[in-house]
């Protein structure tokens, strides 16, 4: 008789211990924020390497980092294409979860020959449906090569099919001037890379556009002294890419129906 009062009582607290369990508030799983692209997102191993960094780097001291998890996956050389058939995207793909965010720039390295032996990394010039059959040196196979939208609409497919939110950025300008006027890309890939925003559903970011306005208002003898060193007119030093990083954030702000915009600092 004893025995069974006490293997009531041990039943009646397994009981309310498994229910005050349920009750309690289940932690949530912070979001991560994915960045894909070329060197100018990460340059090298993202440490500085020969003095050149990339935006993605600097872009975590704009977030609330206690809130969400970032991860810059971006690997200089690479285009939209190559980041694909590398395996690059595969991996990254695997890791997204329901909740996530991806922020991708491409094409500093898309405008390039399709099946040279040096790179074979360039995609079809726009956002059509455009394909042609090369043999990819690199790859010691026949390739199939899209467009450069063509490559962008399948991250973002497969972003949002994880339940992900896509974020496309164009390309940041290059240090390359004319008439006092940085030169933009307004008619190539920030219009592609509009065009796949759109298409796909995905937000879209103008960083060719925000910077570049940003150089022309400081100018061109200050950018090239502040944000390049001399010998290279694509990848920033430290001042720049933060200076990118910066205009990342803003254009994230400024998409008012962009909830990845709610775990920006206060300041950024």
């Amino acid at each position: 008789m004893k025995s069974t009062k006490i293997n009531l009582v041990l039943g009646l607290l397994l009981v309310v211990l498994g229910s005050a369990c349920m009750r309690m508030p289940q932690a949530q799983r912070k979001p991560t924020l994915f960045l894909i692209g070329d060197s100018t997102v990460k340059n090298g191993k993202g440490k500085g390497d020969g003095g050149l960094w990339g935006w993605g780097n600097f872009l975590p001291a704009s977030f609330d980092t206690t809130r969400i998890h970032i991860e810059n996956h971006a690997l200089g050389g690479t285009s939209s294409r190559t980041f694909q058939t590398r395996g690059l995207w595969d991996a990254v793909e695997a890791r997204i979860q329901p909740g996530d965010f991806v922020i991708m720039q491409f094409g500093h390295n898309d405008d390039g020959p399709l099946a040279d032996t040096a790179r074979a990394r360039g995609t079809i010039k726009g956002n059509g449906e455009e394909s042609q059959e090369v043999y990819n040196p690199i790859l010691k196979k026949q390739e199939v090569v899209h467009t450069y939208g063509w490559y962008l609409r399948k991250f973002i497919a497969d972003t949002r099919a994880k339940n992900a939110t896509p974020v496309v950025c164009s390309p940041i300008p290059r240090n390359s001037w004319q008439g006092g006027k940085v030169t933009r890309a307004t008619n190539g890939y920030t219009k592609w890379a509009a065009e796949a925003a759109k298409q796909g559903d995905a937000y879209f970011i103008d960083l060719n556009q925000r910077v570049a306005d940003q150089y022309d208002q400081d100018g061109e003898a200050l950018v090239r002294s502040t944000y390049f060193n001399t010998t290279d007119h694509t990848h920033t030093i430290e001042a720049g890419a933060r200076l990118n990083a910066k205009a990342v954030a803003k254009g994230i702000r400024s998409n008012k129906k962009l909830k990845l915009r709610g775990y920006l600092r206060k300041k950024s």
